[in-house]
């Protein structure tokens, strides 16, 4: 059920992605969301997913498991098609099919379409930030950004320290999932048939076992980074410094040039 989620989980390559300095590859990420949803049409978003192709292929990451991470939200896509199709609104479109309240327009299949290619570009590419960044630096990463902020207060590295935890847990808690699902269909439990109220409802037995199991893990990590002494960010000092270079100029101007592009061929076309 859950095998497959690429979220969190970390794949070193000796690529040019890998090799680029975590804040630029962060920076590139929060810019391409952006770009996203200032898109206005297919061509836009073409150019984007030529864009992204182009940073599966320097990252030296499989395309096919790339979208084999895609498959747990193909539910999630296929349901916003949908509901888009159905109730769009579109009262004064071009009819395609009609039958009850519900009315299929062109205008609704081609919004629906816009928004679920939206929605897979927006995962693959923001997947990509923790495929080719480890989690010591995109810690690291997260707090040399937010370090001008700490005059306001903001406490940079711990909240940096807390979003790398909880992408490092993300696969820890899949497979413990996998786990407590196997157990309960070992006992009889039937996780698989019945309607949607049924599984949901079967979903009980997995859930609580599950936020016990990630509690001890949490008091158990606790526990370790206060036996290392572990006091936060203050004076604390880095092996390896980060520092841009000639790649990390070359991938700004890329995505903002890219960026650019499909923001204004999307709204020209």
């Amino acid at each position: 059920m859950f095998r497959g989620l690429v979220a969190g989980q970390y794949v070193p390559r000796r690529s040019f992605v890998h090799g680029l300095d975590p804040r630029t590859k962060i920076l590139a990420s929060l810019a391409l969301i952006t770009v996203i949803f200032l898109v206005g049409d297919f061509p836009g978003y073409g150019v984007l997913a030529a864009l992204v192709i182009a940073s599966i292929a320097a990252s030296w990451l499989p395309i096919l498991a790339v979208l084999r991470g895609l498959r747990p939200i193909l539910f999630l896509v296929v349901l916003t098609f949908l509901l888009q199709v159905f109730l769009g609104g579109h009262d004064d479109g071009t009819v395609l099919w009609g039958g009850g309240p519900f009315v299929v327009t062109r205008e609704g299949v081609r919004e629906g379409a816009f928004v679920a290619v939206r929605l897979l570009i927006l995962v693959t590419s923001t997947s990509l930030l923790t495929l080719t960044t480890s989690p010591m630096d995109l810690t690291e990463g997260l707090e040399r950004l937010l370090r001008p902020f700490r005059r306001v207060g903001v406490p940079a590295h711990e909240l940096a320290m807390m979003m790398t935890i909880a992408l490092r847990f993300v696969p820890t808690l899949i497979d413990e999932t996998e786990k407590i699902m196997k157990a309960q269909m070992a006992r009889g439990a039937e996780l698989q048939s019945g309607n949607l109220f049924q599984r949901a409802r079967a979903m009980i037995p997995i859930l609580v076992p599950l936020f016990v199991s990630a509690f001890r893990r949490a008091d158990e990590l606790a526990l370790a980074m206060e036996a290392r002494c572990y006091r936060g960010g203050e004076g604390r000092t880095r092996m390896r410094q980060l520092r841009f270079g000639a790649g990390d100029l070359f991938a700004a101007f890329t995505v903002t040039a890219v960026g650019a592009l499909a923001v204004w061929w999307g709204r020209v076309s």
